[in-house]
């Protein structure tokens, strides 16, 4: 399938991070907030899941949630996804299906790191599954901007203008 038959069968809508996106889980469970914690402002889904879908023409910016974040490949190109720890350390990973090459299927961004990813190949995009628990809510995400990143990780200012939009 082309980019645009996924997009179109899968109901895929635009994220706010870039690329497009469709839940697909969200457990009928919940965790009461007290349970989760000061970093949640609310119950949260036991877990939950989407489709992603990421092009070459864009990529997705810098952001973190609280909660780990699992991505699973399915149909592509490969995705190089850079990680920044809390303490600012840099990581990147390729995640696709060239095991011989370092890619791998999966990975797990731990919760508070912010994280970034673009598609390698030019003309071309990768479709993946993210799942988090505990589930997924818009009050847990946060978008980084450029500047406040900058003046956290300074050391890091080419990665994170390449990532960021504003």
């Amino acid at each position: 399938m082309t980019k645009e038959e996924i997009i179109a069968h899968f109901d895929l809508k635009e994220h706010p991070e870039g690329g497009y996106y469709h839940e697909v889980y969200r457990s009928k469970d919940l965790i009461a907030q007290e349970a989760l914690g000061q970093k949640f402002s609310g119950d949260r889904a036991y877990s939950t899941s989407i489709y992603f879908l990421l092009t070459s023409e864009n990529f997705s910016a810098f952001h973190k949630v609280n909660q780990d974040e699992s991505w699973h490949f399915y149909q592509g190109t490969e995705i190089e996804l850079h990680m920044i720890s809390p303490e600012g350390e840099h990581s990147k990973i390729l995640i696709g299906h060239d095991y011989k090459n370092g890619q791998v299927p999966q990975f797990v961004v731990p919760g508070g790191y912010w994280f970034a990813a673009k598609v390698l190949q030019p003309n071309s995009f990768a479709f993946v599954g993210c799942g988090v628990a505990p589930g997924f809510d818009f009050d847990d995400f946060v978008l980084a901007k450029r500047g406040d990143l900058v003046k956290a990780f300074p050391n890091l200012k080419e990665l994170i203008q390449e990532f960021t939009r504003a």
